[in-house]
């Protein structure tokens, strides 16, 4: 565990906006970006928050450019990840990439990592879209969809060097707890698609969620504290939001597990 200053989740979560609470423009959205997939893009119950949102215009040209050879919706088929990044590298997915300004960065300080960012915010992924098209940033696929679908249908078992969860939506009320993401079944999925010796990475700025996710995490057995070099860096870059956090005392708590080998 290491304690890093505090951050706001405005630019990391991924908010849900839930398929039967969409309006008709958020579904002519969707249909026009080839995203009608149902339940299996927005599953019934998920862990992210429901917010709506419509392209700008550069982010809808940005989207018609880049989705096609870089994004994909949520599915059913094991990903060929050496066909789509056109390489073999060492896969890294991060779970909830937010406007992916933190993703462009790390994804640009490890070019020989294959990065893969999930989410199910499109105008989040617009903007991403844009930094990497901007910037140039060769190892970065998008995936708009739910994580935990993702993980169990489209990742083969023991194939990821590295999984980054930064501030998943707490659902600070008790009530609410259950539809918490890192939890002992996502640890243990998590656990099971990562190689021996992979790394899970997660951050939070919500102490009491940060208490349950040591819990279940030191509970999981395949996973267990870093001990050896880790294969990917823990470094993450700060954020604008996270730099107006610090004016309000936030804490981060970053929480590292390593897969036995």
């Amino acid at each position: 565990m290491r304690d890093n200053g505090p951050v706001n989740q405005a630019d990391q979560d991924a908010p849900e906006t839930s398929r039967d609470d969409r309006s008709p423009s958020d579904a002519a959205a969707d249909e026009h970006a080839g995203a009608g997939r149902g339940s299996r893009l927005y599953p019934r119950v998920t862990s992210f928050r429901s917010r709506r949102g419509s392209l700008t215009g550069p982010q809808q040209s940005a989207w018609d450019r880049m989705w096609p050879k870089i994004g994909r919706d949520v599915g059913d088929d094991l990903l060929d990840t050496a066909s789509w990044f056109g390489r073999e590298a060492p896969l890294i997915i991060e779970i909830g990439s937010g406007t992916g300004t933190a993703t462009a960065a790390m994804a640009k300080a490890e070019p020989h990592v294959n990065l893969i960012a999930v989410e199910v915010y499109r105008p989040g992924l617009a903007q991403l879209l844009q930094l990497v098209e901007r910037e140039q940033i060769p190892n970065v696929r998008v995936l708009r969809g739910d994580a935990v679908e993702v993980l169990e249908h489209m990742v083969a078992p023991e194939s990821l060097t590295g999984v980054r969860v930064f501030f998943p939506d707490p659902w600070p009320k008790a009530r609410h707890h259950k539809r918490r993401l890192l939890q002992a079944p996502t640890f243990a999925l998590i656990a099971s698609r990562l190689k021996p010796g992979g790394v899970l990475h997660v951050a939070t700025d919500h102490a009491e969620y940060a208490e349950a996710i040591r819990e279940a995490g030191d509970a999981e057995p395949l996973l267990t504290e870093l001990d050896w070099e880790s294969p990917i860096t823990h470094e993450r870059p700060v954020t604008k939001f996270e730099d107006k956090a610090h004016q309000v005392g936030s804490t981060i708590t970053d929480l590292i597990w390593g897969k036995i080998k």
